[in-house]
């Protein structure tokens, strides 16, 4: 009987054991190694910790179900927005290819921004993914794309050993101005906890730290750049 007992404890380990590898193989073949939205942008994915994200910016001109998203280049016209809104850097559409596009909270806020089967991360799942590299202080160093051909100097820190990629796409204003390209990185979180701003994560030239938007956050109307994250 105890034999018995015994080869059944272990068919039962087999069994556990086969479809925790079974889980596990569909998990890694469900990831996709790109990702193309309804404009037909195709983007690179990485695993990063338990979360899966994508390499690019956002670049999409249109919603998930094929919705255009308003392009909006005059200053008076963007600062007077209450609702979602996209445009390129300085109206120059030669950035889309490297920075992909700069859109308001309100387009965040619509749900419908990312492709289908991701969004918008918010800021609890930023702070998953600086605490997966090591803390705030030091996840913008391994966040950054390294080097300068997109960062100006001194880009510190920087190694992009976690392979997101971040680049420096700048970001518009409230009052509809440009800034900082090349020395800031600001990614919209979807996360607004007060009427009128949002929190959002900057990365810059001169810092390896992420800074986290619960302590700056910023006016919706400002228009940033997008990273999804898998559902």
């Amino acid at each position: 009987m105890k034999t018995n007992s015994l080869a059944g404890v272990y068919s039962l380990f087999i069994i556990v054991l086969s479809l925790i590898l079974l889980t596990g193989c569909k998990k890694e073949k469900d990831i996709p190694e790109t990702v193309t939205d309804i404009d037909g942008n195709t983007y690179q994915t990485i695993v990063i910790g338990s979360q899966v994200w994508l390499v690019e910016n956002l670049k999409t001109t249109k919603y998930n179900d094929g919705t255009a998203i308003p392009l909006v280049t005059g200053n008076t016209e963007w600062i007077s927005l209450t609702s979602p809104g996209y445009c390129w850097y300085e109206n120059d559409i030669t950035y889309k290819e490297t920075y992909g596009s700069l859109y308001n909270w309100y387009a965040v806020n619509t749900g419908k921004l990312c492709p289908e089967g991701w969004h918008v991360p918010s800021d609890a799942e930023w702070t998953k993914l600086t605490d997966f590299l090591g803390g705030e202080n030091i996840a913008g160093g391994k966040l950054k794309e390294a080097g300068t051909a997109h960062w100006d100097n001194p880009n510190a820190g920087a190694t992009n050993e976690s392979g997101f990629t971040a680049l420096p796409g700048g970001f518009r204003g409230a009052q509809g101005t440009w800034h900082y390209i090349g020395y800031w990185a600001e990614y919209w979180t979807s996360t607004s906890p007060f009427e009128s701003v949002a929190y959002y994560r900057l990365m810059a030239s001169d810092s390896e730290k992420v800074d986290n938007g619960k302590n700056n956050a910023v006016q919706r109307l400002c228009g940033e750049s997008v990273r999804c994250l898998m559902n």
